[in-house]
C-alpha cells in the first residue's frame, strides 16, 4: 500500500478528536477537518476544514476526495453516521479507514451485544464487508477505557467524595489507556498500513485491578475517609436491562461498567501492538503522577 499523508477526520471537536487532530499535524500529516455547516470551531491554522451534510453523502464523497485516510472519533451518539461516511470513503477512493472503535476488544463480539455498544457492530460489519470486497481497508482500535477521562469524571475513582467501587471485588485486571496515547497509535497505524490492514490492533498505557486504583488514590490523596463498595457486576447489568424494558433509557454507565469489568468480555488485553504503533506503557511513576494529577 502506498504512503497515506492526507487524512480527514470526523469528530475532530470532540474529547479523542481534537488530540488526534494535533497528533496528525505533529507527526507531518495533512489534515482535513469534517465539519457541519454552521459548526462553531477553533482549528490550528494547517488544518483544512469541509464542511459537509451527512444526509446529503454527495457533500461527503465531495470531502474525501483526494484523501489517503478517514479517521473516525465520533461519539456514541455519531456511531451510525459512520455509515455514510464509509460509504462515501469507497466512492472517493480512499485508501483506510479507521471507525471510532476506541473501546474494549473489538475481537469480542459479546461487547457489542450490550445496548450501549450494539450501533458499532453494523459499522465493523461495513467496513469488513468492503474490505472483503477489495475497495476499502480498515484498522479498529482497541484500547480499553480512557484513563485520564475515567479518573477525571470519577468513574475509577471519586477524589472529590472519596469513593470508590471495587466491582465484583475489584481483582479483575483490566487494559486502559490514555487520550494522547491513543491518538499516538492513529499516527501508527498510519505509517503502518500494510502491518495494520484489516484488523483489530491493541494498546495500553497501563493493566490494572480497582484495587491497584485505590492503593494508589490513597497514596495520592491520604489513606483516610474513604468509602469503598463492592458492588456486583452482573446484579448491576440485570438492573439496567430490567429499566431498559421498563423505561426505554439506556443506562450508560452500567454497560460500560459491564463491559470494562464483567466476565467474559475480555477487557485485559493478552496481545499488544504497541511497539509496532509506538504507544509506550506508563511507568509506575508515571501513573501514580497522572493519578495524583487528577487528587488536587
Amino acid at each position: 500500500m502506498s504512503t497515506i499523508s492526507k487524512v480527514a477526520v470526523a469528530g475532530a471537536t470532540g474529547l479523542l478528536g481534537k488530540p488526534v487532530v494535533n497528533q496528525l499535524l505533529e507527526d507531518g500529516f495533512t489534515v482535513t477537518v469534517l465539519a457541519r455547516k454552521g459548526a462553531s470551531h477553533d482549528f490550528p491554522s494547517a488544518v483544512t476544514v469541509a464542511e459537509v451534510d451527512y444526509e446529503a453523502p454527495a457533500t461527503l464523497v465531495k470531502a474525501l476526495s483526494g484523501q489517503d485516510a478517514v479517521v473516525s472519533a465520533v461519539g456514541f451518539a455519531g456511531l451510525l453516521q459512520q455509515i455514510p461516511l464509509i460509504e462515501a470513503a469507497v466512492k472517493a477512493g480512499v485508501k483506510r479507514f479507521v471507525p471510532s472503535e476506541f473501546g474494549g476488544d473489538a475481537e469480542n463480539d459479546k461487547i457489542t451485544e450490550l445496548p450501549m455498544f450494539v450501533d458499532k457492530r453494523p459499522v465493523k460489519e461495513l467496513v469488513e464487508k468492503e474490505a472483503a470486497q477489495g475497495r476499502l481497508t480498515y484498522t479498529l482500535v482497541s484500547c480499553g477505557p480512557f484513563l485520564d477521562i475515567a479518573v477525571q469524571h470519577g468513574m475509577l475513582v471519586n477524589f472529590k467524595e472519596r469513593k470508590i467501587n471495587l466491582w465484583d471485588g475489584g481483582e479483575r485486571p483490566f487494559s486502559t489507556t490514555t487520550l494522547a496515547a491513543a491518538a499516538k497509535a492513529v499516527t501508527g497505524i498510519l505509517r503502518h498500513p500494510e502491518e495494520t490492514k484489516n484488523r483489530v490492533v491493541f494498546i495500553r498505557s497501563a493493566s490494572l485491578t480497582q484495587k491497584e486504583v485505590l492503593e494508589r488514590a490513597k497514596k495520592a490523596a491520604g489513606p483516610e475517609g474513604w468509602t469503598v463498595e463492592t458492588p456486583s457486576v452482573a446484579e448491576s447489568l440485570r438492573a439496567a436491562y430490567a429499566d431498559l424494558n421498563a423505561t426505554g433509557v439506556v443506562n450508560r454507565f452500567a454497560f460500560v461498567v459491564s463491559a470494562i469489568w464483567g466476565e467474559g468480555y475480555g477487557s485485559n488485553f493478552q496481545k499488544l501492538d504497541n511497539d509496532l504503533l509506538g504507544v509506550k506503557e506508563l511507568s509506575d511513576a508515571e501513573l501514580q503522577t497522572l493519578i495524583e494529577g487528577f487528587a488536587k
